[in-house]
């Protein structure tokens, strides 16, 4: 038998946003202040849901930093992986409050119907344009990495709603004031909801999965075993596990069958080299055994 753990051409962890973050942070937290402030003057549950969102958001992110920060440490004898899971539990996390905070919003926003209070339109268009500017930006910064990083990705996700919902309320502001429609505050107060549910539901079931060690929704469980299948020097592939170490990395176990004439060094190279090409699957761990050995891991319903 044999074995490979390979990572050449890796470079572990996800990539440095610790600036982003700050910045991030910084800013949506003297926006949150403000907005919230002038949401109470103003009589405005749609500025006063808006921050209590921003607020959540500015906790995300603190989260999500955190989280990245963990996940760049060293591995241990305790912690072989490291703090890596840190990223999936801080998305899990975030998910998780956000659905928790839009219940509170839409329960508000439906009582004020019975009961709709004064707006001041001016003061809703100014403090949402100034969150649509902030909001823009910030999430500007996690664009690029939000491809890769369902962390990240949460990050970017909750600040470009957040920019859009802000679009929202400078419209219900102006149509306010030209139409003194008081109920429209709740209606928009609605949407953002609706907004921030779309926008955090595949988040929720992503990191979800991730944390029950499930297959990377950018990974084809079956196309990973069909390329092992396919190797002429492979008789059997069994005992195949796919999952996320971290929002970044992907690891892989398997044990395959092969002839006895083949040279497993070069075997083992080139699947690892093919894995981390095809399938962005670094930490690679492949048994390799002969067909004389009786594996008590290959049939299908032994994990």
């Amino acid at each position: 038998m044999g074995h490979s753990h390979d990572h050449a051409g890796h470079a572990h962890g996800p990539a440095n946003y610790n600036k982003a973050f700050l910045i991030g942070i910084i800013l949506n937290t003297a926006f949150v202040i403000t907005e919230a402030t002038y949401g109470v003057l103003s009589h405005s549950l749609a500025l006063i849901a808006d921050a209590g969102h921003n607020l959540s958001d500015v906790l995300a992110l603190v989260l999500s930093w955190i989280a990245s920060l963990l996940a760049k440490k060293e591995p241990s004898k305790r912690r072989t992986y490291g703090y890596r899971r840190s990223s999936i539990l801080a998305a899990l996390f975030n998910a998780i409050f956000l659905l928790v905070a839009i219940g509170a919003i839409a329960w508000e926003a439906l009582q004020r119907f019975g009961d709709p209070a004064p707006v001041t339109g001016n003061t809703v268009i100014w403090v949402a344009t100034v969150g649509i500017i902030i909001n823009t930006f910030t999430a500007l910064m996690f664009l690029s990495g939000s491809k890769g990083d369902i962390n990240i990705r949460g990050a970017f996700l909750h600040m470009a709603a957040d920019a859009g919902v802000s679009l929202g309320v400078v419209i219900a502001g102006f149509v306010i004031l030209w139409t003194n429609w008081l109920w429209l505050d709740p209606v928009i107060s609605l949407v953002i909801v609706l907004v921030i549910f779309i926008s955090t539901w595949g988040l929720l079931k992503e990191s979800f999965n991730l944390s029950l060690d499930a297959v990377p929704s950018g990974i084809n469980y079956s196309l990973v075993k069909e390329y092992f299948d396919r190797i002429p020097s492979v008789i059997n592939t069994h005992d195949l596990h796919i999952w996320g170490i971290s929002t970044t990395e992907n690891a892989l176990t398997v044990h395959l069958i092969v002839s006895d004439s083949i040279n497993r060094d070069e075997l083992m190279k080139r699947c690892s080299a093919d894995l981390h090409e095809k399938f962005n699957i670094d930490h690679a761990t492949i048994q390799l055994e002969s067909s004389l050995y009786d594996c008590p891991l290959a049939p299908d319903h032994v994990i």
